[in-house]
């Protein structure tokens, strides 16, 4: 897994670069990604035959057991049903706003640019996995895109079970990942062409490393725990927080093994040399960590800083602060506060966590005490980053803690083994009734998708087109875009532009366009559109010659002298 979150590293930053040198041909990025997926699979041939044979042993042992199977069963519906959303158009606002918009630009212009201006000011940000949308719009459309995500998802689960592995048996570590995936968000993210589940799998390998890093005290997996989380910044910005988390895990780690435990030992000269050896090397682990996690995004620091003269564009400028003016407020130090926060994005979040969370924290505070040291990196990596979340993000709801979520899911679990192993009668009853739970959740949240997902099921299988699909879907009102009768196909041509006013998300834009937000002095233009807004007046001697009731657009034309 690691190998292959590198090549897809190498092939992002390689489209990266193609568009710097403005030659992001349609042609070019096809034939690099043959390329790549040439030697991901050449590189892979030896391994395929070991993983289908211990993919044959996994799935043999499923088969012997009752609850894997159930859980196992419940997992392919959940995935399957995400896969049917995955399949139709886009419909969700971010997607629709930046993630898809921007890679559509790029092979458009045939290069990485920055865009000014206040509606896609995410353009200079790391941008990772809309880079890899680049490589799936060439292919095709939007659900390329869509199903890359969903299988980032797949990728994700596959790591959390190989973490749940190093602690607890095949049906513990498959309740690891339901706990995970029957996360309404989550379920929902996989059928979209966000990118926050590609982050995760990067964090959650980030996570896998380190945890073997401290078992074996081997640096290699100190610095691979590092390219994950370079990676995972690369994807967003936001990320660089895991830093923190990762910087205080590397102290724990050194005081835990390393400091004298005999305080008359501290006044030694042997106590001092100690001392110095811890310092030495937790100074030198922290800066290798450090320094790889911070040179795989700095290409993106330096697209920022050269287009705007800050290296975290939009972070600390004007745009962002206009944007996202409540930054921190001194009344997050209140714990109550903090309860009621955690309680309403555990229960009432517009993309709510698994319930089993919140049910089953009582008991993921009293098994933290039997918990072996390994088990507590994960209460602490989860602990940590819930607090940086809550200080930094919490005001965007629950989906920027889903990258840390995997270790809750597998503590979750831990639960579950822990209560398996008490040897009275109620803790066979209660072993029972949790995993009941867990799975009772997976079936909801598969029921719960497939209604949702089932809009898209005529448009799959062709019974309605996407046109249709998208004129009864798309909210309108909301800064969404679609040429719902096909005017502008019809009468706007390439040598024409349109100047656009009140757009917000303009993926499904087929035509020439300059958004008002980057307009620049000297641009040209012979058409302006309107969507939900006014006409500016200088240009109110423009003749309108189009309106539709049903995507709130007015196009002008300007009047002949």
């Amino acid at each position: 897994m690691f190998n292959l979150a590198i090549i897809v590293g190498l092939y992002s930053y390689t489209i990266f670069f193609l568009g710097l040198m403005q030659i992001l041909h349609r042609e070019i990025v096809v034939s690099i990604t043959i390329i790549f997926v040439t030697i991901a699979i050449f590189y892979f041939r030896q391994n395929i035959k070991i993983i289908l044979r211990d993919s044959k042993k996994e799935w043999i042992s499923i088969q012997k057991n009752k609850i894997s199977l159930f859980v196992f069963t419940t997992l392919v519906a959940l995935i399957s049903v995400n896969l049917i959303g995955a399949l139709g158009p886009e419909l969700a606002f971010d997607a629709l706003w930046y993630h898809l918009t921007l890679p559509k630009l790029y092979l458009v212009n045939h290069a990485m640019y920055h865009i000014p201006g206040g509606l896609l000011y995410y353009s200079d940000m790391p941008k990772l996995g809309e880079l890899l949308y680049v490589g799936a719009l060439t292919f095709g459309n939007e659900i390329w895109a869509k199903v890359l995500h969903w299988l980032f998802s797949i990728l994700t689960l596959i790591v959390i079970y190989k973490l749940a592995r190093k602690f607890y048996t095949q049906t513990i570590s498959l309740l690891a990942v339901l706990i995970f995936y029957s996360s309404l968000v989550i379920a929902w993210e996989s059928t979209t062409a966000y990118i926050d589940l590609i982050r995760t799998f990067f964090e959650v390998l980030a996570l896998l490393a380190f945890v073997h890093w401290w078992q074996l005290e081997k640096r290699r997996w100190l610095i691979l725990s590092a390219i994950m989380v370079g990676l995972s910044i690369s994807s967003k910005l936001l990320a660089l927080g895991s830093l923190g988390i990762f910087s205080l895990l590397i102290i724990w780690k050194a005081l835990d093994s390393r400091l004298p435990t005999s305080p008359k030992l501290r006044w030694t000269s042997r106590g001092n040399d100690n001392i110095s050896a811890l310092m030495s090397s937790l100074f030198k682990n922290i800066f290798i960590y450090w320094g790889i996690s911070l040179i795989i995004p700095l290409p993106w620091f330096l697209f920022a800083f050269f287009n705007t003269g800050n290296p975290f564009y939009p972070i600390f400028s004007d745009v962002f602060a206009g944007l996202h003016t409540k930054v921190f407020d001194i009344a997050l130090l209140n714990p109550i506060t903090f309860i009621g926060t955690l309680w309403n994005v555990f229960t009432h979040a517009n993309d709510p966590l698994s319930p089993i969370y919140i049910l089953f924290l009582p008991l993921l505070i009293w098994y933290f005490r039997k918990a072996d040291i390994y088990i507590k990196i994960l209460y602490a990596y989860f602990i940590i980053a819930l607090g940086l979340w809550y200080i930094t993000s919490q005001i965007e709801g629950s989906r920027l803690l889903v990258p840390y979520v995997p270790a809750l899911s597998i503590l979750c679990a831990g639960v579950i083994a822990g209560v398996c192993k008490e040897k009275h009668l109620f803790g066979v009853y209660f072993y029972r009734l949790l995993i009941g739970l867990v799975l009772f959740t997976g079936l909801i949240t598969a029921g719960y998708r497939l209604v949702a997902n089932s809009k898209y099921i005529p448009v799959i299988i062709g019974t309605q087109s996407k046109q249709e699909f998208l004129i009864k879907n798309l909210n309108f009102s909301f800064g969404d875009f679609y040429d719902v009768d096909g005017y502008f196909a019809k009468n706007i041509s390439q040598n024409d532009r349109v100047l656009l006013f009140g757009f917000h998300n303009l993926y499904y834009i087929d035509f020439p366009y300059i958004h008002s937000s980057w307009l620049n002095e000297g641009d040209s233009f012979n058409y302006i559109a309107i969507q939900d807004a006014e006409l500016p007046e200088q240009y109110t001697s423009w003749k309108l010659i189009y309106e539709n009731e049903i995507t709130h657009v007015k196009l002008f034309k300007e009047s002949k002298k």
